[in-house]
């Protein structure tokens, strides 16, 4: 399963120079710092013990919401995919999730939580609906001869999930997966500025704004990007290498079933 689109370093080179450009045509920091002065500051605050404490504060938080999505999400679509009254019950709540802006749940969500945990709930909102329609797509494109072949032989439960839904539904897993990590990115990060947990990166990006500290700006910027690039590739690569092992057991089950029709 091949990535497409991948960024060039050339295009990104190229982009890097009009951000110069422009910089050194505006001579005002405060209005668009270079990014020599960025790079600059980002390695000043790679040697303090805050910049990885708040870090990893963002990055625990926005990886648990995510990984409580997929689960949840997972075992819904699997619930609804069961039974015709709870994906109808399930209907509503997914829509209002999809709808609500994001900028809604988190003012809701302050109101009835702290501040510390709320990028974990807005992340897990934000992913819940992306897993569960793309896992329910998958479960409902299983291919029905291979589980009738299942049940004529009585193959056991579990390894008709593992060796029928599971590969054909992987594929959607991993689509799912690459939409849904940027969001919960995206949505955690917009979470901790507005509720500035103490010990974020939300809160130095707060914080940069209120002293209009530029330089600290886009600084935590690149953090947000460079913490939110490497953990979807991270996560990516793993759900691929489960796919990839998923589409051979699949490419496995259809020569069985080939070979089981003809005999």
């Amino acid at each position: 399963m091949k990535e497409k689109h991948e960024i060039r370093l050339w295009a990104v080179l190229f982009w890097i120079v009009v951000w110069q450009i422009i910089s050194m045509c505006l001579h005002s920091d405060i209005l668009l710092v270079s990014p020599f002065r960025v790079l600059c500051r980002l390695g000043q605050l790679m040697l303090t013990a805050a910049f990885w404490k708040a870090v990893c504060f963002t990055l625990s938080r926005i990886a648990a919401g995510f990984f409580l999505a997929v689960l949840a999400g997972v075992a819904l679509a699997a619930a609804a995919s069961w039974s015709g009254w709870i994906q109808e019950l399930l209907a509503p709540a997914m829509l209002a999730v999809r709808s609500v802006p994001v900028a809604s749940f988190i003012i809701l969500a302050l109101i009835w939580f702290s501040s510390k945990n709320l990028s974990v709930l807005i992340s897990f909102l934000m992913v819940l609906p992306v897993i569960y329609t793309n896992v329910q797509n998958g479960i409902r494109g299983v291919d029905r001869q291979l589980l009738e072949m299942a049940r004529v032989f009585r193959i056991p439960r579990r390894r008709v999930v593992r060796y029928i839904y599971l590969p054909q539904v992987m594929p959607f897993f991993y689509s799912a997966c690459s939409v849904a990590l940027g969001m919960s990115w995206k949505a955690g990060a917009s979470a901790e500025v507005i509720g500035i947990p103490r010990g974020s990166i939300g809160e130095r990006l707060q914080q940069a704004k209120v002293y209009l500290d530029t330089p600290d700006l886009f600084a935590w910027t690149l953090v947000i990007v460079a913490a939110s690039l490497f953990f979807e590739k991270f996560m990516l690569f793993l759900v691929r290498r489960a796919a990839e092992r998923c589409s051979a057991m699949r490419a496995e089950n259809k020569r069985t079933w080939e070979l089981t029709r003809k005999g």
